[in-house]
């Protein structure tokens, strides 16, 4: 008796599930395996088709060995092992890229984004939108992550031309034509939220909830910020660049603005010996401008030649489950 065709689709590999759920794994050995069950229960009682792809991001406790040994027993669930901690945005890319799902979820790993709220993401995609993102009723972040937010979320604007009334968070369903591309972008640094607003077109927000953290605290600090903040600045946007041309075109005016003052004062006045701590304190001031200049330029060169020299910012140690 022949096997039913989705039967036989699944055993050649190419079976497409409705929904691929992508969660980036970091340091959550005690909240990851509730993450793991809280999931799949959901996704069972809405009849949802989906596979479930984490990504261990380096971490230094057992977070791997918690999510190998679940895709071990579950053939629904991949486990993702990268080399080393390449950072949240890097890990999420990563499972996009193995992902099969006609859309695919982004959550984070320790229960602040409810498997619940799966349901109206989904629901609101199928309405036609290639992007939709969850809007927090109330946000269980620390004043200081929001800070950095608020300025992430600041450059967003500027940079991507997001809609000031829409919502960017972690907790979004992307559409699989909106995915390909974002995948196809030649990148060794991905950021997930500007290349979801580069490549869409249909975008709605859906109110949700936000649990407050009850294991472990936040791995984000004012060094993973300020990763984020370069990243955008020196990957997708001339920012930088534009401003160190702007300052360099300020410093160039004073320069000659000073020189034909000094000309023209020896040319009435005469010269005199005091003046050496001007002097000092002009070349101390130029050389420092200059430097900061050859800076942001060697910061872009450098990311350029890390784009240039290798196919992807990320190198996976080992899968388990799935093609793997």
């Amino acid at each position: 008796m022949a096997a039913p065709t989705a039967d036989l689709a699944v055993l050649l590999g190419t079976h497409q599930p409705t929904c691929s759920i992508i969660i980036p794994v970091y340091n959550s050995e005690g909240v990851v395996g509730e993450t793991i069950d809280q999931t799949t229960k959901v996704c069972e009682q809405a009849a949802i088709d989906y596979e479930l792809i984490l990504v261990n991001d380096g971490s230094t406790d057992a977070s791997w060995d918690v999510v190998a040994e679940r895709a071990a027993d579950d053939d629904r669930i991949v486990a993702v092992d990268l080399l080393k901690n390449y950072g949240q945005h890097t890990a999420v890319f990563a499972g996009l890229k193995l992902s099969k799902g006609r859309y695919a979820i982004t959550m984070d790993d320790d229960l602040q984004n409810p498997p619940e709220e799966i349901v109206p993401l989904l629901s609101k995609a199928e309405e036609g939108y290639d992007l939709v993102v969850g809007r927090f009723h109330q946000k269980r972040h620390s004043l200081f992550r929001r800070w950095g937010s608020g300025l992430v979320d600041w450059m967003n604007r500027r940079i991507f031309r997001k809609p000031k009334e829409f919502v960017l968070t972690n907790f979004r369903c992307i559409r699989r034509d909106v995915i390909d591309r974002m995948v196809d972008y030649r990148t060794a640094y991905p950021y997930i939220p500007g290349l979801a607003l580069m490549f869409s077109r249909q975008r709605a927000n859906v109110p949700v909830e936000h649990r407050p953290r009850t294991v472990g605290t936040s791995n984000y600090n004012l060094a993973r910020i300020l990763a984020v903040v370069f990243r955008i600045l020196f990957n997708y946007s001339s920012y930088p660049l534009r401003l160190v041309s702007g300052i360099g075109l300020l410093v160039t005016g004073i320069a000659f603005a000073l020189t034909a003052y000094i000309f023209i004062r020896n040319l009435v006045v005469g010269s005199s010996v005091p003046g050496w701590t001007s002097v000092a304190l002009m070349l101390t001031f130029f050389n420092g401008v200059t430097l900061l200049i050859i800076s942001m330029l060697g910061e872009y060169l450098v990311r350029l030649l890390n784009q240039s020299s290798q196919t992807y910012g990320y190198h996976i140690r080992t899968i388990v489950g799935g093609d793997g």
